[in-house]
């Protein structure tokens, strides 16, 4: 029967591994899948679960228009593109409403 120190000597080997590969994770997983179903233990990390990332910007604007519903929660560099290409169209086809816009926005 595998011990449960030995199981934490396992995991411990592998997380201190160098340059881990596949093959180091799926054992990773396997001993702290025996450690739990044998032992009730899991293993707890001593550094942050999370990502030092930001977040993605997502586009809080909130509003009943169908605009706002299509673009709300989408992250904005998926929308920005869309709006620059929409205002380079406006710029040409309607001058005096492009120039309007871009006051309202510089203000």
């Amino acid at each position: 029967m595998i011990t449960e120190f030995d199981l934490q000597e396992a995991i411990a080997e592998c997380q201190g591994e160098r340059n881990p590969n596949a093959n180091t994770c799926i054992k990773l997983a396997a001993f702290l899948t025996i450690q739990k179903a044998l032992y009730g233990k899991e293993e707890k990390a001593d550094y942050p679960l999370y990502s030092y990332d930001p977040a993605p910007q997502t586009v809080g604007y909130v509003s009943k228009t169908e605009f706002a519903q299509a673009i709300e929660g989408r992250k904005i560099d998926d929308i920005m593109p869309i709006l620059d290409e929409l205002m380079t169209t406006v710029q040409v086809v309607q001058p005096r409403l492009y120039d309007a816009v871009m006051r309202k926005i510089r203000d």
